[in-house]
């Protein structure tokens, strides 16, 4: 009888350690998916700063929705330099003169306010080499920027591809942060 308790202690005893061990959260360090979104909320941004959203930019899209919503709600009733707070006063901020004449006169005067946010993340968020994706449907117009290779962390080297009725431009850029937090084309 006490030898059958002992091999029942034994085995409940593994049971209860083996369970502890899965329902454990894996090491900050592993990959494990979805663990960083649940436990790491803030995305750091390349120039260091934390986001409490990513607008789609880490899953290599801009949701362009998303981001119009909070660059319209801070634009909407805005004048001069009182723009809210937090990240809306941030994207209204990088919205300013991100893309100049860097596509072209004939796709490039298509970029709407959500276009620019959407290019302003990306450079923001985005990983070197990182595509990101997005589609203006009132334009019909498709981008894609790729952050390459950069020698500084105020400044972002990229690529922009604009697309439309089977025509597409691409363009090589350098965008660098101001003192304000906005990206300015510098060539």
């Amino acid at each position: 009888m006490n030898f059958v308790r002992v091999i029942f202690c034994a085995v409940a005893c593994t049971f209860v350690f083996a369970s502890g061990v899965v329902l454990a959260d894996p090491p900050a360090h592993a990959k494990a998916h979805g663990w960083r979104k649940k436990h790491d909320p803030y995305y750091v941004g390349y120039t260091g700063r934390s986001w409490e959203r990513d607008y789609g930019i880490v899953t290599g899209k801009c949701n362009r929705k998303e981001i119009g919503t909070v660059v319209g709600a801070v634009l909407g009733g805005v004048v001069g330099s009182q723009v809210g707070d937090g990240d809306g006063r941030t994207v209204a901020i990088i919205v300013g003169s991100v893309l100049g004449g860097i596509i072209g006169r004939e796709i490039g005067r298509d970029l709407d306010e959500g276009d620019r946010a959407c290019v302003g993340h990306a450079l923001e968020l985005a990983r070197v080499g990182q595509p990101i994706r997005w589609i203006n449907d009132q334009t019909k117009v498709s981008y894609i920027l790729t952050p390459t290779k950069s020698d500084s962390k105020d400044c972002r080297n990229f690529t922009i591809k604009a697309s439309r009725d089977r025509k597409s431009q691409t363009s090589k850029g350098r965008a660098c942060r101001s003192g304000d937090g906005s990206w300015k084309i510098v060539s």
